[in-house]
């Protein structure tokens, strides 16, 4: 199958090019937001192609998976056909209602022509979209193999944009677990942050692997892995740390109380309580290695790539018949 989609979120994109289809990204000079193309990050397959505009206007097309509003528009403008009626629309929503939780109406509501996917089930819950059709596919993750050494007695998190996103992903929450062992955040933009709370940020951009491989290689020798995302849509960065082998200590907000099992990790809305859980793993690295293995079998199980394909091989079918 021939599948129309945009380089928007590498790591889940990462999981689903993995499904033998051929997969065509857009791409445009500078490689910006609308036109990345091919991860640099990950080595992916090469049936996953490059096109440009100009190409895509003569590209065979059975289904257009969408992953931002304004997709849509740039689909039907430079394939020079209309979505929907021709090709399939199926839209992937990978986050969580920005405003009013309960009531927010999705962009892609009461659209009889668009199959709406969510990533989780708290997703699904929580966006309105009146009419159209949804189905809830769960993260897959790529294995990254079970690398955790839990060698440093310090505390792993993972955060892009740290400062700018700041309450949503819970970077206020750090300093209050800064006195119970030193906080290593990686990801993107992390500079700056160490020194609003007297946290080091890890950059990645010091070690020679590309960036995936990079953090693979680095967060798995930290003891635990924080997760403190106030309102996001689940973290691939959280069930990667589970697929890694990192007892997970996590803020239960959104899907993250469904996703972690209970040997796995802690997840609380107590921040005392999450606090406690990161000293006891810190000063008890056979419990830490134990909850890490735990996590690691649940997460193998739930989260793995083949269930994720096998997932959307039903639906595009589906919805390409």
């Amino acid at each position: 199958m021939r599948i129309l989609i945009w380089h928007v979120h590498g790591s889940w994109l990462n999981a689903f090019v993995q499904g033998g289809h051929e997969y065509l990204l857009p791409v445009t000079p500078g490689r910006g937001p609308d036109g990345r193309g091919r991860a640099r990050t990950w080595d992916w397959p090469p049936n996953v192609r490059e096109l440009t505009p100009d190409q895509l206007v003569d590209a065979e097309v059975d289904v257009a998976v969408l992953q931002r509003p304004h997709e849509e528009q740039l689909a039907q403008v430079w394939l020079r056909r209309s979505l929907g009626d021709r090709i399939p629309i199926i839209y992937v929503e990978h986050n969580t209602p920005r405003a009013d939780a309960s009531t927010t109406r999705h962009p892609m509501a009461d659209r009889a022509d668009v199959r709406l996917v969510h990533v989780t089930h708290f997703n699904d819950l929580m966006w309105d979209a009146g009419k159209t059709s949804t189905t809830v596919i769960e993260h897959g993750v790529v294995d990254p193999g079970d690398r955790y050494t839990g060698e440093l007695p310090h505390v792993g998190v993972v955060i892009n944009e740290p400062i700018r996103r700041g309450r949503v992903t819970g970077t206020d929450l750090l300093a209050r677990f800064a006195d119970v062992a030193p906080i290593d955040v990686f990801g993107m933009r992390v500079d700056g942050l160490g020194g609003a709370l007297s946290i080091d940020p890890a950059r990645l951009s010091e070690y020679e692997d590309p960036p995936q491989r990079q953090l693979h290689k680095e967060l798995p020798r930290r003891r635990v892995y924080l997760h403190p995302m106030r309102w996001t849509s689940l973290g691939l960065s959280l069930i990667e740390a589970m697929m890694l082998g990192m007892p997970v200590v996590a803020l239960a907000a959104t899907a993250a109380p469904d996703a972690v099992p209970p040997d796995g990790g802690v997840v609380c809305a107590d921040i005392e309580t999450l606090r406690a859980a990161v000293r006891g793993y810190l000063h008890e690295p056979e419990h830490a290695r134990k909850a890490g293995s735990a996590g690691r079998r649940s997460a193998l199980a739930r989260f793995g790539v083949g269930r994720f394909v096998a997932d959307w091989d039903r639906l595009l079918n589906e919805v390409a018949a």
